[in-house]
């Protein structure tokens, strides 16, 4: 795989162009290195707000890696400056963790930022992010699920499979109950009392299902640097704000739905 350190001025034209047309909705496409070197290739935009977000068209993405490899990330922000949205840092990062669980030796693929109408151009060398405190919030890549995930697997070697969730999922009365219809087999099994490495599952604001997940770090001294003093903890990340620890008692007991240890940990 080629990953070109810098763009060709001909193929970031053919990005601005792109993101000219597209106005003002967010377009998005990929890098490939083809037989006669990169080359851009539009994808499909099905963000629900594409005014807002992008999403790549599988199927657009799919096409696009029959020509070659994909070696770079593309999107563009309408009126808006090229510096990474929280989503995308996000997302960059998300995904650059998942290729390094694959392949610790895999090359980081860029991501292409470009603002329209301003036609500014940025490239992004996407990192992992392991800390598990201060990540900013996007459902779906970094929320409370992720970091209890990523817990997991950073400190107990645990890995799960991937849980698709739309976001407000627990606002829906007939809709699934999902850490009820999930814990058992991603290996989790009831208990009454937590110890350390237990995920408590909470029932949070207008809801019909229990729909906030922290782990259970007991009374500790000290989390990835950060001292602490008092106690017992939770590691969570509350919608809309940063990952963080919080003394686990008051609210958080009170609205606790269901404590649960993995058969790894028994």
């Amino acid at each position: 795989m080629n990953v070109p350190e810098e763009l060709k001025q001909v193929t970031i034209k053919a990005i601005l162009k792109h993101a000219k047309e597209g106005y003002p909705e967010e377009v998005c496409g990929v890098i490939v290195d083809t037989i006669k070197g990169e080359k851009y290739v539009r994808c499909i935009n099905i963000a629900e707000k594409p005014t807002d977000d992008f999403k790549m068209c599988p199927k657009s993405l799919m096409a696009a890696e029959e020509l070659g490899d994909i070696v770079g990330i593309v999107h563009s922000h309408p009126d808006a400056t090229t510096q990474p949205s929280t989503y995308d840092i996000a997302v960059m990062s998300a995904n650059r963790d998942v290729e390094l669980s694959i392949d610790p030796e895999s090359v980081a693929i860029p991501w292409h930022i470009v603002s329209w109408p301003d036609g500014d151009y940025r490239q992004i060398i996407p990192k992992a992010r392991t800390e598990l405190t201060g990540r900013p919030f996007v459902h779906g890549v970094w929320d409370c699920w992720q970091v209890c995930n990523d817990y997991y697997r950073k400190y107990h070697g645990i890995k799960f499979e991937r849980f698709e969730r739309e976001d407000c999922w627990w606002e829906i009365k007939d809709g699934d109950s999902l850490y009820e219809k999930w814990y058992p087999s991603a290996g989790f099994e009831r208990v009454d009392t937590p110890q350390p490495g237990d995920m408590i599952v909470m029932q949070i604001g207008r809801t019909y299902h229990p729909n906030h997940a922290a782990i259970y770090l007991g009374n500790i001294t000290e989390f990835e640097g950060e001292g602490l003093h008092g106690g017992p903890f939770i590691l969570h990340h509350m919608y809309a704000k940063k990952s963080n620890i919080a003394v686990y008692g008051g609210q958080w007991e009170q609205r606790t739905r269901l404590i649960l240890r993995h058969k790894e940990m028994t």
